[in-house]
């Protein structure tokens, strides 16, 4: 699989592994987005459908000249968690 969304990804990993309902309620993040998706912040809830659209995107063929808009954001979110990390 392309690599286009992998910020959006990691960003909603992060997300969900900060929630309370990983933190104080013990489910699993997978758990967490199925289950319990009304309990979670609402920027996990934007980074999911981020992500869903990042997706969708990759299959549009419109986005083949213009570029995957969700790929945009994915990159500006690794470039903000690398300056963090340093």
């Amino acid at each position: 699989m392309s690599t286009s969304c992998e910020g959006i990804r990691i960003a909603l990993k992060a997300c969900l592994i900060r929630s309370d309902c990983v933190l104080r309620q013990n489910h699993l993040p997978s758990e967490c987005l199925k289950d319990h998706f009304e309990g979670l912040p609402d920027e996990c809830k934007q980074l999911r459908q981020s992500l869903f659209e990042c997706k969708r995107g990759m299959l549009d063929m419109r986005n083949r000249f213009r570029g995957n808009p969700g790929a945009k954001i994915s990159n500006r979110l690794l470039e903000e968690q690398e300056q963090e990390s340093a």
